[in-house]
């Protein structure tokens, strides 16, 4: 039973593969033969483009769901390169080269280059499909069919366009195929509703086209007025048997083989239809419900070998098709079956039923082409990009509109190019970051690189250096830095040796990379307290380095430094600023909070924050030996030892019976005195909220009573308290938002 389980999600797979397999067969069909007859090539050629795109191609990519084949964006160029080359043989050889020359790009790894086309270029590219294929089906609908079923071009060769011949479709309709077109669409949206297709899994555009077939044949039969005549009908070169098959293949001319103007005309072929095929693949995986990633290098190589093939034959160039595509996955396809299936179909369909599908009205297929195209454009794809802002909106919507009054490639190119120009902006608009960072000896101006500096950001970093204060410090930071345009190499060197210099400005360069020899990174300013900085530092001011320093953790933009520098310069002396008394809290370390270097503070950590003989000892060390010029008190809210000392607060159990520690007593007893008799009462342990706010009531006023105590304790310290050659100041740390409150200081605190 289990074994058959397992089963049946393949056998599912493989029947709606197949069926999609007869609905991209339909669309590809007519598609084909449109494109054939708008490059000016036999409508065979566009038929073998279709076989060879479904068996060749589809048996080589390394896509799930891209289906291949004619491409509507090259036919413009294919009568371009007929008309040069002067036959349809030598442009056959130009494209076997051109096969050859895509294979040479996959296996160069060339398919990179789709993963630098910005996402609201591929998604206005998917939307301008879906509208251009509506806009094209419409004189179809209406049985107005002298152009090309697989036209996508806005401006035609007859001076015509799309939309000129939208007006002009509707003074030439014919009412059968106004019918059955209409028919055929309301159907179509309809049979998504009923329950009785989704679940029996009919393909309801392969109905659709037997439904149409069949209503054709009879309103001819009974002489209705309404019926279709053949130039609302598929065409199909009829091809008996397969001597006649290959009696309709065409070989290319190999004497011109040696001549510069094939290759030339297989370069821009290859390239075109490369760029299209990796536009369309990355298309094709938005689309793809399972979200797989398609191998573009594969791509190229199974479209060269198409393309090769296609040359040797008879064919035109083909490419990844997104209409194909997108039919496929929307009539179930999830796996290459399907485009192999369709790839069978159209083989034999030519060789086997020419003359049944030379009855199929095109309204028919327009129907079914229409309904692909309205899910490609959904207005939810509009409202979601319109969300994103105007950096990805004008983009999608000017390739939108490129494609729909161009072509696929031209368009594509423009939406590129306004997007490239938002990039543009956005690099420009604040290329170069200022930080003014205080460090112990002073101040320091950081202006950080981008990623990539390139000559455009020469006048933004001219104006930058020109801000610098005289007789200060700079650094110049480019460790987010991959490139550095030759013309900013040379600016920061006349500045450095130069105008720095004349200025009296020291500077100094960081994360510059070994590939530029002629640069050295060197720190000219000191970022670390040493006995210069320390000697010259009043209380006052290692106050406020705390201040910015936790200003700084909180806005999670720390001061840059040079770890590894710091430790070869602190390694033979210390000369910190001053001593931190403060809790064992694993969610509060000092150097962390207040974005300290190595050896800027000496830090004393003791459960609770107490001050007892060895914490004395520690701060008189410091202060009186080592010349530290602050002492502070930092306690920290939800401090699991003030908590503990109010828990057994008038408690007849003792701490240690309590918890099973023996020295933890005498420590919850010296943060008790902190507690007031007056305003503890049991009931505050009930409520979470009123007990919280107690706790840290009490933290701070542990805080103030351990600063008394130090200065009682110490004679010493209170000493040079006294001489103002030293100060002490509380702190309070909050551990959910990581600041620090220093509490002020009134006569009579100590």
């Amino acid at each position: 039973m289990k074994q058959q389980n397992k089963n049946n999600p393949s056998h599912s797979s493989g029947s709606s593969d197949f069926i999609a397999g007869i609905v991209v067969f339909l669309v590809a069909l007519p598609l084909s033969l449109g494109i054939a007859l708008a490059s000016g090539v036999p409508l065979f050629s566009g038929l073998l483009g279709g076989i060879v795109g479904g068996l060749v191609v589809g048996s080589l990519s390394g896509s799930s769901v891209s289906v291949s084949g004619p491409s509507a964006a090259l036919a413009a160029m294919v009568v371009q390169q007929i008309m040069q080359l002067h036959s349809f043989e030598a442009f056959l050889l130009a494209l076997f080269f051109a096969g050859v020359f895509q294979i040479i790009l996959g296996l160069c790894s060339c398919g990179f280059v789709a993963e630098f086309f910005p996402s609201s270029v591929i998604k206005g590219l998917l939307a301008a499909t879906g509208i251009l294929i509506v806009l094209k089906q419409i004189p179809h609908l209406l049985g107005y069919d002298p152009i090309p079923f697989g036209d996508a071009t806005f401006l035609q060769n007859d001076g015509k366009n799309t939309l000129s011949e939208i007006i002009f479709s509707f003074c030439h309709v014919q009412m059968g195929s106004l019918a059955i077109g209409i028919t055929s669409l309301l159907f179509l949206c309809l049979s998504k509703r009923i329950d009785f297709f989704q679940k029996k899994s009919i393909p309801t555009p392969l109905l659709v086209v037997l439904i149409a077939l069949g209503v054709n044949l009879l309103m001819r039969k009974f002489g209705c007025a309404w019926s279709i005549n053949s130039t609302h009908l598929v065409h199909v070169p009829e091809v008996v048997d397969i001597k006649s098959f290959l009696g309709a293949l065409t070989f290319p001319t190999w004497k011109q083989i040696f001549f510069p103007h094939i290759y030339l005309a297989a370069l821009m072929i290859a390239v075109s239809a490369s760029l299209e095929t990796l536009l369309n693949l990355e298309a094709a995986d938005k689309l793809d419900p399972e979200r797989r990633l398609s191998p573009p290098n594969r791509e190229l190589i199974a479209q060269g070998a198409g393309n090769m093939l296609l040359g040797c034959i008879g064919g035109i160039p083909i490419t990844s098709a997104i209409v194909r595509t997108s039919a496929n996955i929307n009539a179930g396809g999830r796996s290459r079956i399907s485009t192999i299936v369709h790839g069978v179909l159209l083989f034999g369909c030519v060789l086997c039923l020419p003359k049944w599908l030379n009855e199929i009205p095109l309204s028919a297929l327009a129907a079914i082409l229409s309904l692909v195209g309205a899910q490609l454009a959904r207005p939810k794809l509009f409202l979601s990009m319109w969300k994103e802002g105007a950096s990805q909106f004008i983009p999608f919507i000017t390739t939108i509109l490129a494609i729909i009054f161009s072509n696929l490639l031209l368009g594509i190119f423009i939406g590129l190019g306004v997007g490239l120009l938002f990039v543009l902006h956005s690099s420009l608009r604040s290329p170069i970051q200022e930080i003014l960072e205080r460090h112990s000896s002073g101040d320091v101006l950081r202006l950080v690189l981008p990623s990539q500096v390139s000559f455009l950001n020469r006048p933004f970093l001219m104006k930058a250096l020109d801000r610098v204060v005289p007789k200060s410090h700079l650094l110049i930071d480019a460790h987010t830095t991959d490139y550095i345009h030759p013309d900013i190499l040379s600016l920061i060197h006349d500045y450095v040796h130069e105008k720095a210099k004349i200025r009296n400005i020291t500077v100094s360069l960081i994360g510059f990379k070994t590939k530029y020899r002629h640069w050295k990174n060197a720190i000219r300013f000191i970022d670390y307290a040493s006995r210069e900085v320390q000697s010259k530092l009043q209380p006052a001011d290692v106050l406020e380095i705390l201040r910015d320093g936790n200003q700084r953790f909180c806005d999670s933009r720390p001061l840059l430094r040079d770890y590894q520098r710091q430790i070869q310069k602190t390694s033979r002396a210390q000369y910190p600023m001053g001593v931190i008394l403060s809790c064992i809290d694993s969610r509060a370390p000092v150097e962390i909070i207040f974005d300290a270097g190595l050896g800027d503070f000496f830090s004393i950590r003791i459960a609770g924050n107490a001050a007892h003989e060895k914490e004395l000892a520690s701060m008189e060390y410091a202060c009186l030996v080592a010349g530290a010029k602050l002492i502070v008190v930092l306690g920290h809210s939800s401090c699991g030892a003030v908590s503990a000392a109010v828990d057994f607060y008038q408690s007849e159990i003792s701490a240690n019976h309590a918890t099973g520690c023996n020295h933890l007593e005498g420590l919850l007893e010296e943060i008790q005195k902190s507690i007031n008799p007056h305003t503890f009462s049991p009931d505050i342990l009930k409520s979470a909220n009123i007990r919280s706010d107690y706790i840290n009531d009490v933290a701070k006023s542990h805080v103030q009573k351990t600063m008394k105590l130090i200065y009682e304790k110490s004679p010493s310290l209170a000493h040079a308290l006294d001489e103002k050659k030293i100060d002490i100041i509380g702190a309070f740390y909050d551990v959910a938002t990581g600041r620090v409150e220093f509490f002020e200081k009134h006569q009579g605190d100590i």
